[in-house]
């Protein structure tokens, strides 16, 4: 059974919806949108993000877009990839497209890193099981032994 949505979810899938199906998650007191798998925005506190990195964090920062943040129990403040979605951008789904387009890419760029990290890594393992062992020095009790049971 599919899990209630209010409003406000059901128009940000309308407004991502032109890159594909879109599946939402509850998490963390909010929703998180996935498209092909990836999670590229979230609703918190009423406002929609969409995920940015090193290549289009400038694009939002010009916009006028504030990343999404959020206070530990600590009272420190942190600071996710993510940056709300211009207003206008809400207003149709042809005006969020390029902006749904930069956090797909982000996404998908953030996706590949990990598989390449995961991949070297699994790699480096498998190179270090398949590596020629060192031959050891025999120790002087194993060589006793052998001759024992020569003689």
């Amino acid at each position: 059974m599919p899990t209630p949505t209010d409003p406000f979810t059901d128009l940000c899938v309308e407004l991502l919806s032109p890159l594909g199906p879109v599946r939402t998650r509850a998490m963390f007191g909010g929703r998180g949108f996935y498209v092909d798998g990836l999670f590229m925005a979230l609703i918190a506190d009423g406002q929609f993000f969409l995920k940015a990195d090193d290549t289009t964090r400038e694009r939002f920062i010009a916009a006028g877009c504030v990343p999404f943040s959020f206070a530990t129990k600590d009272g420190e403040r942190v600071v996710l990839g993510y940056y709300r979605a211009p207003e206008e951008a809400l207003e149709s789904p042809p005006l969020m497209l390029p902006w749904a387009r930069l956090a797909f890419e982000a996404a998908l760029r953030a996706a590949n890193a990990k598989v390449k990290k995961t991949s070297a890594a699994a790699g480096a393992k498998r190179a270090a099981r398949s590596a020629p062992s060192k031959p050891t020095a025999k120790k002087p009790a194993a060589k006793k032994k052998a001759a024992a049971r020569r003689g």
